[in-house]
């Protein structure tokens, strides 16, 4: 049976954190494997209001939820007014083992609700102050892109929708799996939750995205011995200037985001084929299978070949 997830959608609902949704768990051609089913719920189901000015119509009520392997509130949610009857029916699908996803605003069901209790929430720069007061038990924090406890799950801006959804693939099926869909839908090169989502300055919002290109070069190259000077040559910065700007959009360095790149497409040749751990050192760039273990166990506290016995 396929993985249910359902996206609990009202008035006025912003689109772009449900078509994120249902692009990842979506249907992705006959090549790529579909594990999940994706449909949409309301608590009074009908036409829904849009900010694109104009409505959805939604036939599923909250008896949908009851189904559903894990719940998304994408972007909407009724605030600290919500309904005995959402409240019941999301607490009740928690407690069946329904993972709850809360987009941006949609944190304010599961913090409600006290499943956020003592827990770190992924949270959009304009809401932590609001959410400290209404849920001081809740650790809001605004320079994470996602959250991600398993069972509960944030996304502090509709932007990181994708970064999301994509790590709860990787945690159903595998890297390689999340990997296939991310390259189909042209996304990012994928930002690890932990990673910062704007920089510690004064700032009224999000900074553009310039490292993008350079992201694609590294992952297209990683096979290369990347160096600082050689990153920073291709992006036409200094080493200095280049440091800087992935420690404020990355909250990380270049070398440790290389390595990160290195691992993942070390799980992907793990997970899909049968290559020699020397040949996959090589071909990531971790020059030995030597090298490559001592790594590998350092970020996932496992061996290439228990990794490839579980996930193979």
């Amino acid at each position: 049976m396929k993985h249910r997830v359902v996206a609990l959608v009202g008035p006025p609902q912003e689109m772009y954190p449900v078509t994120c949704a249902s692009a990842v768990f979506g249907h992705h051609g006959p090549d790529i494997p579909h594990f999940y089913d994706f449909r949409l719920c309301a608590e009074r189901p009908g036409p829904i209001a849009t900010t694109m000015g104009v409505d959805i119509v939604v036939n599923d009520g909250l008896e949908a939820l009851a189904e559903a392997d894990t719940i998304i509130v994408a972007g909407w949610c009724p605030g600290p007014d919500l309904s005995a009857e959402l409240g019941d029916a999301v607490l009740a699908a928690h407690a069946r083992g329904a993972r709850i996803v809360g987009v941006c605003s949609g944190i304010h069901v599961p913090a409600s609700l006290g499943l956020l209790d003592g827990r770190e929430a992924a949270a959009h720069w304009e809401l932590t102050g609001e959410l400290s007061q209404r849920y001081p038990r809740v650790r809001a924090d605004a320079t994470v892109l996602y959250v991600d406890h398993g069972d509960v799950a944030t996304a502090g801006a509709t932007a990181t929708t994708v970064d999301l959804c994509l790590n709860q693939v990787r945690r159903d099926h595998g890297a390689a799996l999340a990997m296939r869909i991310g390259r189909q839908l042209s996304a990012a090169p994928h930002r690890e939750g932990g990673q910062r989502q704007y920089p510690a300055l004064p700032t009224t919002g999000p900074v553009p995205d310039s490292l993008a290109p350079l992201l694609d070069w590294i992952t297209a190259n990683l096979d290369r011995p990347l160096t600082l000077e050689d990153m920073a040559s291709r992006s036409g910065m200094s080493p200095r200037t280049l440091s800087r700007h992935f420690s404020e959009q990355l909250g990380i360095s270049p070398g440790r985001w290389v390595l990160g790149r290195r691992i993942a497409s070390t799980r992907a040749f793990l997970e899909e084929t049968d290559l020699p751990v020397e040949t996959i050192a090589q071909r990531v760039g971790l020059s030995s299978a030597v090298n490559l273990r001592r790594r590998f166990r350092n970020a996932l506290d496992t061996t290439p070949a228990a990794y490839r016995r579980a996930f193979r």
